[in-house]
Formats: structure tokens, C-alpha cells, sequence
């Protein structure tokens, strides 16, 4: 009997096939090598890629939670190994593989990664020299973001008070690897930058390997060294570790203790110095007294101090001479101008009405202040007043008669 023939819709056949795919354990974890293709980064912040060898290719995508973690840029033509699960993208009917991880191959991920992001860092100008800060001469507070155990703190406290006692030294302990160390470092720095604690900062940590020390590789450490109005001097690992820190620190030292021989000076080299600049001192002043000295011996056995006690006498005499006859000339001058402000005086008191007045005469005013000057300004009721010698007088215009009578011209 002929088996019958199973008819199903496109959605559910795809549906069906990625169960088959997703219960197949092989497929649930599996890493694949391959070269990057079609490689484009979605705002939402996932990857889609394709990824291919000669003959064959395998679309892939990795979302923005794992994209996070990366730490390189995809770009088409790398050679990466990528590791994740095999499923369906039922809308598309086409099956990819969900990327988590992915690390470039070839040189080693790790050198791959830190030479992009140099690469990258660089070109935006994050190691220029002219962006470097000078370290202070003699910083009153040093900010140490460290890990609190381990040789290397123990060795930077240690040549710091022995070096330059003066200084304070503050410690923010901070993981200096492993997941989340990167960003404990950056945020001890900028924590620092905002509450202004330090003169200069030490970042750092002792030897390890490359993994170890791959917080100071990271973008977010470089951005806050970086940003950090505080000088930064990286100390990180060996004379021959370099991290991305070091290139965008304000000095790199080649280890944590030698960061702490560059940030302070040395208090009994300066002391030493002192001394021999006090010394210098005390010699070039002795010198310059005695050849004072000697001069001088010199001069006042010369004829032009032979005489100079008389000669003096005579030049205090001619100034107590000048002296008399400026004190004449003020006094001359001084009564001229009096006798002509009193002249002054006189013309004004001839001049003025107040004169007048003392000698009988008055003068009326209306009581806007207009002087009165003819009869005609005073008509019946008008009220005024009589200026006199010792005062004023209110009067009022009576009768027009009276008033005629009075103002006769």
C-alpha cells in the first residue's frame, strides 16, 4: 500500500528542522574556523557574518550582549575561530551559527586584538606626545591604583617613603586581572580625577603573562588614563611587557618599583645638594667680601677721600642756602595771589545786590520766582514779596488805583 504523502507549510517545516538541529548535541556547542565575510555591525549592536572558506560558507551572527565581550573589531578577510550552537532563522529558512565567542587565529588572538586596538587608539591620537602631562618635581599626595597584595604594591610603598618621606600615599586597590579588572581600574581613575585626590597616579601590577596582564590592553582603562587631568605613570609588569597603557600614559615605567624612583625624587640626594649649593654660597660671599674689602682699603687711601669730610660740609651749606631762598620765593608768590583775590573780592562786592540792598533799595519777587519789573505785573490780589536788607516781606496788590497810585513810572 502506497505510504501517504505528508504535506506541511513552509513555517512548520522550518520549525521542524530546527528542533532536529537544536536537539543534536554535536550542534549545541561547536567552534568553526573560517574567514570573515559580509561582516557589518547593526545599530542595535549585533554582528552579522558570513563565514567562508574556498569552496563553502556558513552564515553566522553574534548578538550585542556577547559582542560586548569582544576584544578586537571583525573585519572582513580575518581568520577567526568562532564558537557557538547551530539553529534556524525560521523567518529566513536558512540555518547560521549563533556565535559567543570568537578570537582571531593566526598570529594568536590575544597579539591580534592588542595590535588593533593600538592600531585604532593611535590613529585617534590617544598616544600623541604632545596630550602628555609633565610629572610634578615634588608631588605632595601619590595615588597608587593597585592590587593591595602581591610584591609590587609592597615594593612601590617601600621606595617611596624611602625616597621621598614627604610624600602621602594613598592606595585604591583595584583587581588587576581577570573579568571586570579592566573596568575596577578605569573607575579608580576617574574617581580620583573627580574628587582631585593626588598629584600624580601609579597604575600597575608585577609580572605575569600576556593574559594577565590584559586589563592594562583594554579600551576602557586607555580612555581613562587618557582623560585623567591627574599625570598617569603606568607600571605594568616587566622592562619587556608593553600594555596599550603604557603608550597612552604620561610616562611608562619599565616596572612598578622604577615607577616609584620616577615619580618622586630622592630626599637625601636633594639634601646632599642643598648642602653643596650652601656651601657654594657661603664660599662666593666670603670671596666677595674680601675683594670688598680690599677695595675699599684701597680707596679711602686714594687723594679723592683725602679732603671729602670738608667737602661734604661745604655741599650742606650750599643746600641749607638753597633752601632759605626758596622759602622767600614762596612766601612772595603767596602774598601776590592775596593781594589780587582781594581786589577779586572787592569787584564782586560792588557788583553784587546785596549791596544795593543795604543801601535802601528793595526789589519785589512773584511767588514763582519772576522778579517784578513793571506795574502791570501786579494786578489786584496779586501776592509778592519785598526782598530787603535783613529779609523778605509777603505783601499782596490791593485796589488797581492804589496800585496805580504806588507804581507811578
Amino acid at each position: 500500500m502506497e505510504q501517504e504523502l505528508k504535506t506541511v507549510s513552509v513555517s512548520a517545516l522550518n520549525h521542524y528542522i530546527r528542533r532536529v538541529i537544536e536537539h543534536n548535541g554535536y550542534l549545541k556547542d561547536i567552534c568553526v574556523l573560517g574567514e570573515l565575510s559580509n561582516c557589518k555591525r547593526h545599530p542595535s549592536g549585533h554582528i552579522y557574518m558570513t563565514l567562508k572558506e574556498s569552496d563553502s560558507v556558513l552564515k553566522a551572527v553574534m548578538f550585542r550582549s556577547a559582542a560586548a565581550s569582544l576584544r578586537f573589531i571583525p573585519e572582513d578577510g580575518m581568520k577567526v575561530a568562532a564558537r557557538g550552537r547551530i539553529s534556524v532563522y525560521e523567518p529566513g529558512g536558512i540555518y547560521q551559527l549563533y556565535v559567543e565567542q570568537m578570537s582571531p587565529e593566526g598570529e594568536g588572538s590575544l597579539f591580534a586584538a592588542f595590535e588593533q586596538l593600538k592600531k585604532k587608539l593611535e590613529a585617534e591620537g590617544l598616544f600623541d606626545a604632545g596630550h602628555k602631562k609633565p610629572i610634578p618635581a615634588f608631588p605632595r599626595v601619590v595615588s597608587l591604583v593597585t592590587s593591595d597584595s602581591g610584591a609590587a604594591v609592597r615594593d612601590m610603598i617601600h621606595v617611596l617613603h624611602r625616597r621621598f618621606p614627604l610624600a602621602s600615599v594613598k592606595l585604591f586597590p583595584v583587581s588587576v586581572q581577570g573579568e571586570g579588572a579592566a573596568e575596577e581600574i578605569a573607575r579608580a581613575i576617574r574617581l580620583l580625577n573627580r574628587d582631585k585626590i593626588g598629584d600624580v597616579i601609579l597604575v600597575g601590577r608585577g609580572g605575569g603573562s600576556i593574559e594577565d596582564l590584559w586589563s592594562f590592553n583594554e579600551e576602557v582603562v586607555a580612555r581613562a588614563i587618557y582623560d585623567s587631568a591627574i599625570p598617569v605613570i603606568s607600571a605594568v609588569g616587566h622592562e619587556t611587557d608593553f600594555t596599550i597603557a603604557d603608550f597612552v600614559a604620561d610616562l611608562r615605567a619599565p616596572t612598578p618599583s622604577a615607577a616609584a624612583e620616577l615619580c618622586v625624587p630622592d630626599a637625601r640626594a636633594l639634601l646632599q645638594q642643598i648642602d653643596a649649593m650652601k656651601n657654594a654660597i657661603q664660599a662666593r660671599m666670603h670671596s666677595l667680601l674680601q675683594n670688598n674689602r680690599t677695595k675699599l682699603s684701597r680707596l679711602s687711601g686714594s687723594p679723592a677721600f683725602a679732603d671729602f669730610s670738608g667737602r661734604l660740609t661745604d655741599m650742606r651749606q650750599t643746600v641749607d642756602h638753597k633752601q632759605e631762598e626758596a622759602r622767600r620765593a614762596l612766601a612772595l608768590c603767596l602774598e601776590k595771589k592775596r593781594h589780587a583775590f582781594a581786589l577779586q573780592v572787592e569787584k564782586l562786592e560792588a557788583l553784587s545786590p546785596l549791596s544795593a540792598l543795604s543801601r535802601g533799595y528793595a526789589y519785589a519777587d512773584l511767588p514763582d520766582g519772576t522778579h517784578v519789573r513793571r506795574c502791570s505785573q501786579l494786578p489786584p490780589g496779586q501776592r509778592f514779596a519785598l526782598r530787603l536788607s535783613d529779609g523778605s516781606v509777603l505783601c499782596r496788590a490791593e485796589h488797581e488805583e492804589d496800585a496805580e497810585s504806588i507804581c507811578q513810572p
